[in-house]
């Protein structure tokens, strides 16, 4: 096709294709990329949360992909409007036997939130669950001891909508159902026991050090932390934050180095159940001082202190009417919550969907409002 004189002098003046081929290949690889990230956007694309005064480092970077990522339960979760009475229905208590909580309801309302409650807590067993494979008629027995706990947890998520505004609806109007804690099964996640001495070495001599444990959150720090602080009331505190002070560890309110790391691990607890980290309640530059800490740390305050309530008012209670298969391994103590049990690595439980708004039966322990 070419003339000879062109063959030859291809033949004797070869061309390095490669070096050229292989720029334009990366430069079409990176107007490719490029348009991409454009179209479909920063897959690594920060967002920065500014939670306290500018200029002192008081602020959370997460990445945009994670926060936009779905709590997965919240599509599942199970709701119904109420059916808004129109005086002069018959109340559940008149209607059936044995109804302590909730007999100021309607009959529609009251089989309305049992079926919820059946949906948040034993999809799969349904009513049996609480009431046994019995007549309906024989409903009203308490045989069983789930019902005697459902009772008490009614009481609790109606105590935590009505008592406990200012941590579960800091923000806005989010509430509490039976489906924040338990998620479809009969004992929620992230529920915890005592668990004894945890600073026994397999072998030797323990060196004062902590065996890793779910509830130090995989760490060396104290076991403890939950037991102490968010059952019997401890003080949350560090070590003398006063140089040379003249105080020995024997002495009565004196904070030692293992309360210090004590705390450490409740700290370290809450951040995981939150997905946060220590600036979103504290400001780093004064950690200890109660003056500069962020709106969150106040919240978090509430918080702990509704949690101690809950363990001791309502669950602690319940440890004789639990079957030994649901008591703690070493101590056969009742289940008792934390923050994950709500929270389980978000800021706000279910991402702070309004789970409350169907359900005024548990916002309160007197006549609900319908509207």
């Amino acid at each position: 096709m070419f003339p000879k004189w062109f063959d030859k002098w291809n033949r004797e003046n070869p061309t390095n294709i490669y070096g050229p081929a292989i720029l334009v290949g990366a430069a079409g690889v990176a107007v490719t990329v490029a348009a991409f990230l454009v179209v479909v956007g920063q897959p690594f694309k920060t967002e920065s949360l500014q939670s306290g005064p500018r200029g002192t480092g008081m602020s959370r970077a997460e990445f945009v992909s994670d926060l936009a990522k779905p709590d997965p339960t919240i599509e599942v979760m199970y709701s119904e409007a109420p059916y808004v009475p129109e005086g002069g229905e018959a109340k559940a208590s008149e209607i059936y036997q044995n109804v302590q909580v909730l007999g100021d309801l309607t009959e529609d309302n009251f089989n309305r939130l049992m079926l919820a409650m059946t949906d948040w807590v034993a999809p799969d067993q349904g009513c049996a669950y609480c009431h046994g494979d019995v007549d309906v008629e024989e409903y009203g027995n308490d045989d069983l001891y789930t019902k005697v706990v459902a009772r008490r947890m009614l009481q609790m998520t109606q105590n935590i909508n009505e008592n406990w505004d200012g941590h579960v609806n800091a923000n806005k109007q989010v509430g509490v159902t039976c489906y924040t804690c338990h998620r479809g099964q009969n004992v929620p996640s992230d529920i915890w026991f005592r668990m004894g001495a945890v600073n026994e070495a397999a072998g030797g001599w323990a060196a004062v050090q902590n065996r890793v444990t779910v509830q130090s959150q995989y760490t060396s720090l104290p076991s403890d932390a939950l037991e102490t602080f968010l059952l019997d009331y401890g003080r949350i505190g560090v070590h003398n934050l006063e140089a040379h002070v003249a105080e020995y560890p024997d002495e009565e309110g004196v904070t030692t180095w293992q309360d210090t790391e004590r705390t450490f691990s409740l700290m370290n607890y809450v951040a995981n159940s939150l997905g946060v980290n220590c600036v979103f309640c504290h400001n780093t530059r004064a950690f200890y001082d109660p003056e500069q800490v962020t709106p969150q740390w106040s919240t978090e305050q509430l918080g702990i202190g509704m949690v101690q309530e809950m363990n001791n008012d309502y669950l602690v209670p319940l440890e004789e009417v639990y079957p030994p298969e649901r008591l703690g391994p070493v101590f056969a103590d009742a289940p008792k919550a934390a923050c994950k049990t709500c929270h389980k690595g978000y800021q706000q439980p279910l991402q702070g969907t309004n789970v409350i708004a169907d359900w005024p039966e548990l916002a309160t322990t007197g006549a609900p409002v319908y509207e």
